[in-house]
């Protein structure tokens, strides 16, 4: 994707006019989202709220695909002049939405510009340091957050005489009694293989995935996740590997099932994968925070988020900027960020909220529910735990897949993987780095 074009593309942008008689007039703010089922239902309860709420604007929710799609479309809508105030994107997309200049209005600026009330310390300093600058300065409005957690079956560990595991040794060990127990094809598994792998086992033991804070401070940043820790992890996969002590389940979610089905009983994805687990899981479950390697000091860190953010989109009219400004106030209540934390399992962003949940009692009977909470705010975030910001994100994350893919198959040695996947990472960070808008 050309990101010069992307950026310049916001110059072109039209402002939307009122369709109402000026008597009547109401000011439209399209919100492009990739939320489906629950999630969807909370997304439009949102936009009826502030809708019912005041009568100067009408939040627009509009149901765009996946993530990827989403983005997509907003990108194509900038090239049409025709993009919507709000959009939604993933956690991924941040390097490239940053890069867009000029197409995209920063929260720090919009909120200043409108005069709107906003203490970015109010806001868990583990979410929103993902989507601001060095400088603290939030670019992006914090959403869905989530984590990564491992989902036990308290059933089968309890059948197995197996204690819930919290170092990655004992994970390993807990796996094989598990297997020989009965779970011949799955003692431990997980989904997004390089976010649980390699991002997260990074920053939660203090090691640096890439240069320059995790690209977080200039996207000239160099890929180094082929360093001593990784590499040992990926080998300890590739050993458990070959008789299904672990066993690989994709690149994506889509092996989630087998965490729910039973045939998994320890599983690391992400804390969204709540919903799923409460509605399909036939077994005693919790989710308890990632293992780490004791011999590494200092770890535990704390973990970075996935989810997804609000982006502001560039050319814009006043009037309908301070309508979003007025959205993104309303989103930020502390009863609100409640809600959408216990009807979606996914995080509040301020700390008021999640003190007020912890107030309430609301993780006495789902403690699971703030498992992610205390991996992200285990400890103060480092240059190596603040998140990460690398452009092409979704192709990188392919091509470490693909080489760590290589690694289990017993094609490549560990090593050789990561350090064909950080070679290979290397040259599309700097076509990315080309096409930038500085």
């Amino acid at each position: 994707m050309a990101l010069r074009h992307f950026g310049a593309a916001a110059a072109f942008a039209l402002t939307v006019g009122l369709s109402a008689s000026p008597a009547l007039a109401v000011t439209e703010i399209q919100w492009w989202h990739a939320m489906t089922g629950a999630n969807n239902d909370v997304i439009v309860k949102l936009a009826n709220d502030f809708n019912a709420a005041q009568s100067d604007y009408k939040v627009i929710p509009t149901y765009k695909g996946n993530y990827a799609d989403t983005m997509n479309a907003g990108i194509a809508a900038f090239r049409a002049g025709n993009a919507p105030h709000i959009m939604q994107v993933f956690e991924v997309g941040t390097a490239t939405m940053m890069a867009a200049t000029g197409a995209v209005k920063p929260v720090y600026k919009l909120m200043a510009e409108t005069g709107e009330k906003f203490d970015p310390k109010a806001y868990l300093p583990a979410i929103t340091g993902y989507y601001s600058t060095s400088k603290g300065e939030m670019l992006s409005f914090p959403f869905n957050s989530s984590s990564t957690v491992m989902w036990v079956n308290l059933d089968e560990l309890k059948k197995a005489n197996v204690a819930i595991p919290k170092t990655w040794p004992e994970v390993f060990d807990a796996a094989k009694k598990l297997k020989a127990a009965g779970h011949a094809t799955c003692g431990f598994s997980n989904s997004w293989v390089t976010w649980v792998n390699l991002e997260q086992l990074s920053a939660w033991h203090n090691v640096p995935l890439s240069t320059k804070a995790n690209g977080l401070d200039g996207f000239d940043t160099v890929l180094s996740f082929n360093g001593p820790l990784q590499v040992k992890h990926l080998e300890n996969l590739v050993e458990l590997q070959k008789d299904k002590t672990y066993d690989y389940a994709g690149r994506t979610n889509t092996g989630e099932g087998r965490f729910t089905s039973g045939e998994c009983p320890l599983y690391l994805t992400s804390s969204a994968f709540f919903g799923n687990v409460k509605a399909q899981a036939k077994f005693a479950f919790t989710a308890v925070p990632m293992p780490y390697y004791p011999d590494v000091k200092g770890a535990p860190q704390n973990s970075i988020i996935g989810g997804a953010s609000l982006w502001i989109m560039g050319g814009k009219s006043a009037e309908e900027y301070k309508g979003v400004a007025k959205f993104l106030t309303f989103l930020s209540d502390t009863d609100r960020q409640v809600y959408i934390h216990k009807s979606s399992g996914y995080l509040p962003i301020t700390k008021a909220a999640y003190e007020k949940a912890k107030a309430e009692g609301f993780y006495k009977d789902q403690p699971y529910l703030e498992t992610p909470l205390l991996e992200l705010t285990n400890k103060e975030p480092t240059e190596n735990s603040r998140g990460l910001r690398l452009g092409n994100m979704v192709q990188l994350r392919d091509v470490w897949a693909e080489e760590i893919e290589q690694a289990l198959a017993g094609k490549k040695t560990a090593k050789q993987a990561l350090d064909s996947a950080v070679e290979r990472g290397n040259t599309m960070l700097r076509q990315f780095e080309k096409t930038a808008v500085k």
